[in-house]
């Protein structure tokens, strides 16, 4: 686990220098000898470590073949004749503190892709978006209800949407974007009906289908229906937060515990929800003035026990999701 000094908790309320973007994809894939994680900036980079013919390949090329494709993307690997990291759950369990964010597996059964799942899932934090080919994998997802899993079902063989979703979307600015109606470059829109695609996110899965004539997601949600969006969105202000107050600790030769000390942390609190609200991750209400409150003890509050152990525990904020739209019902009326 890595090590840090502050940790932020958010309690999600659904009613009646700053992290980046948080979205560096990890490809997991077998592969004999030593496990080894490795970052590449390029698919040219990866062709000398993984075949073009490989799955692993394919993944990492989905992934740079998006316009709005992330800077880097790792590959970790394993070896089931090893002797350490011999499952792609044990490498995600091993490499989990690197820099990435959305983790994609390559050539797995869907029992270890399932155990991947529970492996982040339980962490609570990074997302796994994982491709799906028929009802039988849609639903070992859905009896699971993941909330940090993403299943896109796409039975067209050679195509990698789970990869090219994360690619296109996963690096762009936290807040910006909803995780539908977006084109992926490289995959191909499948031909259902109405009914089926409602089969299909009734089992928690998105699609790449036709609409109006554009190929784009069918929507934007994990298996268990929440957003995408908001959970980035969340992880950008549990991050973010984290290392603003981290920051105000280290920089500081010392910061004190009263007054003085107490307003440096208000303030490392606001910016960042400040600059929430600027990316769309936090609601405007309707005078356009960002939904959010930041809220301290004083230092007389402070219990004596944790004033001796020098803890602070008065620091608490909320904010409103910014949510989005993701349909209209539009009524007309025609003139005579």
């Amino acid at each position: 686990m890595a090590l840090q000094d502050v940790i932020v908790t958010i309690d999600l309320v659904k009613p009646s220098g700053l992290v980046g973007g948080l979205g560096k994809p990890l490809i997991v894939t077998q592969k004999t000898g030593e496990s080894k994680y490795k970052t590449y900036s390029d698919i040219s980079d990866v062709s000398p470590d993984f075949e073009t013919t490989t799955e692993a390949y394919k993944k990492a090329a989905a992934i740079f073949a998006q316009p709005n494709r992330p800077a880097t993307l790792a590959i970790a690997t394993y070896d089931p004749a090893g002797t350490e990291v011999t499952t792609a759950a044990a490498a995600v369990e091993k490499y989990y503190e690197g820099d990435w964010f959305f983790v994609v597996t390559a050539g797995l059964e869907l029992t270890d892709e399932i155990a991947v799942a529970d492996y982040v899932e339980g962490k609570s934090f990074k997302f796994y978006s994982v491709k799906t080919v028929d009802v039988e994998s849609r639903n070992a997802f859905k009896t699971k209800n993941y909330k940090r899993v993403i299943d896109f079902y796409h039975p067209t063989p050679g195509e990698h949407p789970d990869a090219a979703l994360v690619g296109e979307l996963g690096s762009q600015q936290v807040g910006e974007n909803t995780w539908k109606f977006k084109t992926l470059t490289g995959i191909t829109p499948i031909d259902i009906n109405a009914a089926e695609l409602a089969a299909i996110h009734e089992d928690g899965a998105i699609a790449y289908v036709t609409k109006t004539g554009v190929g784009q997601t069918s929507e934007g949600f994990t298996v268990s229906g929440e957003f995408i969006d908001l959970l980035h969105g969340q992880a950008w202000v549990k991050a973010n937060m984290e290392s603003s107050i981290q920051g105000i600790l280290m920089n500081n030769k010392r910061v004190t515990m009263d007054s003085r000390g107490i307003a440096l942390l208000d303030s490392a609190a606001t910016t960042v929800l400040q600059q929430a609200f600027n990316q769309g991750i936090i609601a405007a209400d309707v005078e356009g003035n960002p939904v959010y409150t930041v809220s301290t003890l004083s230092a007389d509050e402070i219990p004596d026990d944790e004033r001796a152990e020098r803890i602070y525990n008065g620091l608490s904020f909320s904010y409103q999701q910014s949510g989005g739209i993701h349909s209209a019902n539009v009524k007309g009326q025609i003139l005579v």
